[in-house]
């Protein structure tokens, strides 16, 4: 099987009482994705919108009787988990069946697990939501749980071409994922398409899903280069999507808030905070213990200052989005960098992420070897729904436009 043939999404809609065909794909192709720390024994789904739908949970989620090891050798003999966490609970009450496990970077931050990312085996599928991102954009499973505390759901969705939605903080219950920055934490969901993120999420909350929309969104653009080094190929494709949406009837603005505090802001937040909850034992991986490490010598007063300085840009981002229904910016700095290289780099996520605003990635567009160049929209935390609605329509966009 050559690569080609490991990029199969596969939509929900196609999915119901599809468990025995998930399994046969994973057994399959995992051996090359790997992305997959373990299966849970056949079950059936119950009635509900995702009656038998198949999903990978990520490795710091709980599921039921089985050992959540945070991709960590430190909790190799970490007990099983005695009860589901509450969104896995919520997806089995909509009827889903909880294949397996995937793949987490350690404790959901930096040093990478064995996943590839199917599209080319030697390049990483981004993390920290690793095996979610890739069991979804191989065809695995249509549906994958993920979390983000900087930027774990969108670039390992941008890396994978598939959707990724980060939601606002507190809309989906945290109960039974492990923590790394709990102020930061968030759950993601990742599927083949933005129509089938927005089900999903829809599912979850108990609202109809977010219509495509009925005229052309009110944008903001930044393209992320006041704060990284953004790729050449990933600045032209969000140029492009500027001038395609314009083109398309979209009312676009320049985002014009500064965002480097923010970026440096929410390394401090989550450095301090993770320094907190994760144990810093033997056998913890390099990035990881460099991390803990920083975070225990953060002063009280600085981490004050952070999150005064972050309350105050994010009132200010509020009032720029009140008048638009997203912002669109790279999802990544470029395609994924190769596997030896780590999992990427997350710096354009981490200001809209320290404030608090949904992120999701709209799949679609590729670079001229073929590989995802994933852009992504942020949103009003109020208006989630306008967000879901702004990304179908970008995704039609750059489906019809067939965006390099």
């Amino acid at each position: 099987m050559d690569t080609a043939e490991l990029v199969t999404p596969w939509r929900l809609v196609d999915a119901h009482d599809a468990g025995e065909a998930a399994r046969r794909r994973i057994e399959r192709i995992d051996d090359r994705v790997r992305a997959w720390v373990g299966l849970l024994p056949p079950a059936d789904g119950g009635p509900g919108p995702l009656a038998g739908v198949p999903v990978g949970v990520k490795d710091i989620i709980d599921v039921a009787g089985v050992p959540t090891v945070c991709g960590s050798p430190t909790r190799a003999d970490a007990p099983p988990a005695a009860a589901d966490a509450a969104v896995v609970r919520m997806l089995r009450d909509a009827g889903a069946v909880v294949v397996g496990k995937t793949v987490t970077t350690e404790f959901a931050c930096f040093d990478p697990g064995p996943t590839r990312n199917p599209h080319d085996l030697a390049r990483t599928p981004g993390g920290s939501s690793s095996g979610s991102a890739a069991a979804v954009a191989a065809g695995m499973v249509p549906l994958a749980l993920g979390s983000q505390t900087a930027g774990s759901v969108v670039r390992p969705a941008s890396f994978c071409g598939v959707a990724g939605l980060a939601v606002t903080r507190g809309t989906l219950p945290v109960d039974g994922v492990h923590p790394l920055a709990p102020s930061l934490d968030t759950i993601g969901l990742l599927a083949a398409t933005v129509e089938d993120v927005a089900l999903a999420r829809a599912v979850l909350s108990g609202r109809d899903p977010a219509a495509a929309p009925a005229r052309a969104p009110r944008l903001l653009a930044w393209d992320g280069t006041d704060v990284a080094d953004v790729s050449p190929a990933m600045r032209a494709a969000h140029a492009h999507a500027v001038d395609r949406a314009r083109d398309r009837g979209a009312q676009v603005t320049a985002w014009d808030l500064a965002l480097a505090a923010a970026v440096a802001d929410h390394h401090t937040v989550m450095a301090a905070e993770a320094a907190g909850v994760v144990p810093s034992v033997p056998g913890l991986g390099e990035r990881l213990t460099a991390m803990l490490a920083e975070g225990r010598t953060v002063p009280d007063d600085v981490l004050a200052g952070a999150r005064e300085r972050a309350a105050a840009t994010r009132a200010t981002a509020l009032a720029h989005l009140a008048d638009a229904d997203a912002v669109l910016v790279p999802g990544a700095l470029g395609v994924a960098p190769l596997a030896t290289e780590g999992t990427g780099d997350p710096v354009l996520s981490r200001p809209w992420h320290l404030l608090g605003l949904p992120a999701l990635a709209v799949p679609g567009v590729r670079d001229d070897a073929g590989l995802p160049l994933g852009l992504a929209m942020i949103g009003h935390p109020d208006r989630e729904d306008a967000l879901l609605a702004a990304g179908r329509w970008l995704e039609g966009l750059l489906q019809a436009d067939g965006a390099p």
